[in-house]
């Protein structure tokens, strides 16, 4: 089978697209940085979390800003595929997405226990609806810098999220079902995640951006 005929076979038949981009989620950006330029794992460091803000407070900001565009990437990649075997089609579109944030929450490389999701989630949007992830991260600058704490501005634009897409998807239109459930769907899952970091604020010890996490 030549190349074109693949691709076509590939275009009529797409469901391999959430397959491909849980697996693509799935890959520990932040666990395979670390390891490769500190010898160390990350998920034995801090909170133990492969994300990027547990990657800059334990292996410094470079590691951490190479972890966050990776993780982006690795979401925003199988939108894009999609959308180029699919002719654009939304749906798809989304499957990819949410695939690709499963991958990250729940990699099957690390029995499942991933991370935050919040640079997949925000690399899967961009390719969706960039006004929606622009104004998205607006809010999470916002209160970052009022309030000091980056699970809060996590959590914070996770939230806002699906309103964002709603408005800004197809301006004066309602978006497709799958787009308002498919936000909704992943912003739940991005919160959830951060069921640990819920619980320390309202605790009053979660640490501040750029501090370390007190050991316990």
């Amino acid at each position: 089978m030549n190349t074109a005929a693949m691709l076509g076979l590939w275009a009529r038949d797409p469901l391999w697209i959430p397959l491909a981009a849980y697996l693509l989620g799935s890959i520990p950006f932040g666990l395979l940085l670390v390891r490769l330029r500190a010898g160390r794992d990350i998920r034995r460091l801090g909170s133990g979390n492969i994300g990027a803000a547990n990657v800059a407070r334990e292996a410094g900001l470079a590691t951490g800003a190479a972890t966050l565009l990776l993780d982006a990437a690795k979401g925003y990649f199988p939108v894009w595929l999609a959308a180029h075997f699919t002719q654009g089609n939304i749906h798809w579109m989304m499957y990819a997405a949410l695939a690709a944030i499963l991958g990250h929450l729940f990699p099957v490389w690390l029995r499942f226990r991933g991370g935050r999701g919040v640079a997949t989630a925000a690399g899967a949007f961009l390719g969706i609806c960039s006004p929606a992830v622009a104004l998205a991260f607006s809010v999470w600058l916002l209160v970052l810098w009022f309030w000091g704490y980056a699970s809060l501005a996590s959590i914070s634009a996770a939230a806002a999220m699906p309103l964002l897409m709603y408005l800004l998807y197809a301006p004066r239109h309602a978006p497709p079902e799958v787009v308002s459930f498919g936000t909704l769907l992943a912003s739940v899952l991005v919160i959830v995640r951060h069921a640990p970091n819920i619980r320390r604020l309202l605790s009053g010890t979660e640490p501040p951006f750029g501090r370390r996490k007190p050991k316990e």
